[in-house]
């Protein structure tokens, strides 16, 4: 079902059968010449299924359709071959875009669920935590043709004219359509509502959670009288929520750093002690993807902790340890 939000600006809710999520927000601007789908849901058949609905009842023709990717997660980019027609064109960040190539290249899986291994995640965990991520699931069959978005390109459509702005973080290089005439962001998973975006990191390069909090900075400077989010409810005030994902961060800090007062451990051990939002009595109870999602974010706010200082890592018989570096109660 397709829901009108401004003149010529649609909602269709995407489910994602079996996640926590939901669904995806997808977006879609009718314009007189050609059309904008904004994000697109996974490659699976619920998701196609609500997408054909939603764009038949507004009369979308995909052939006079273009679709702008927020960042390359399955949720957003998998449905994407499965909708484009020869005279699309499909826009994605440079860097999310480099890095599917690199993905599509082989290599990529090998190397993310090393690098777990090498960050204490058992290894007789690995293969379900693998199986079960919605990327390796139910991502793209084949990498669509993209064109690489810069900081600043514009897309106008239905007479709405928004501009990219890059916020890395949830991704190497997520992006966001701002509308200043209209004050309206669309912000992918850079600013979720109900719940808050996963910040994690799987490589020895990068703080992702440094420049996430950059970008939340970024977006805050701009006047956004509506945010249009990737996931569930739609309203809320845009510079609060920055202020509250900052300050959960903060506290997610804090915490890492009083689990490693009790001695060095590894970030699979740390992400076990962490407080989540998940119906489980215990670690050991979580789903093994969960694990996965919960080790990323843990690995993340290690990786930021030690590049300030206030932790250092060193191998320890083939595992990355982590310590607290200030000394004190």
């Amino acid at each position: 079902m397709a829901e009108e939000l401004l003149p010529d600006l649609y909602l269709i809710r995407i489910p994602l059968p079996g996640s926590p999520l939901g669904w995806v927000n997808s977006y879609v601007i009718k314009g007189i010449d050609r059309n904008l789908v904004i994000d697109t849901g996974l490659n699976r058949r619920e998701c196609l299924e609500a997408m054909h609905v939603g764009l038949g009842e507004i009369e979308v023709d995909l052939k006079r359709t273009d679709f702008y990717i927020t960042h390359m997660h399955a949720d957003h980019i998998g449905l994407v071959p499965r909708l484009v027609e020869d005279t699309s064109i499909v826009y994605i960040n440079r860097p999310d875009k480099e890095y599917m190539e690199f993905m599509e290249n082989g290599g990529g899986w090998e190397a993310i669920t090393g690098f777990a291994r090498l960050n204490g995640f058992p290894a007789k965990e690995l293969q379900a935590a693998l199986s079960n991520h919605p990327g390796y699931k139910y991502g793209t069959e084949v990498i669509p043709e993209t064109s690489a978005v810069e900081e600043g390109d514009t897309f106008r459509y239905g007479g709405y004219c928004f501009r990219a702005i890059s916020t890395p973080g949830h991704t190497k290089g997520h992006s966001c359509l701002y509308e200043p005439a209209k004050k309206v962001l669309v912000s992918g998973d850079h600013i979720l509502f109900d719940i808050t975006p996963n910040i994690t990191c799987w490589t020895r390069e990068g703080n992702p959670l440094k420049s996430y909090i950059a970008s939340l900075d970024k977006i805050y400077s701009l006047h956004v009288d509506q945010v249009l989010p990737g996931h569930r409810r739609l309203s809320g005030n845009c510079r609060n929520r920055i202020n509250e994902l900052k300050g959960h961060h903060r506290s997610r800090l804090e915490e890492a750093l009083s689990i490693l007062k009790q001695g060095p451990k590894s970030a699979y051990e740390v992400a076990s002690m962490m407080t989540w939002d998940i119906d489980c009595d215990s670690w050991e109870a979580f789903p093994a993807s969960q694990k996965w999602f919960a080790t990323g974010e843990a690995i993340a706010h290690l990786r930021y902790l030690e590049e300030s200082g206030q932790v250092f890592s060193e191998n320890k018989a083939g595992s990355i340890v982590f310590n607290n570096a200030i000394v004190g109660p």
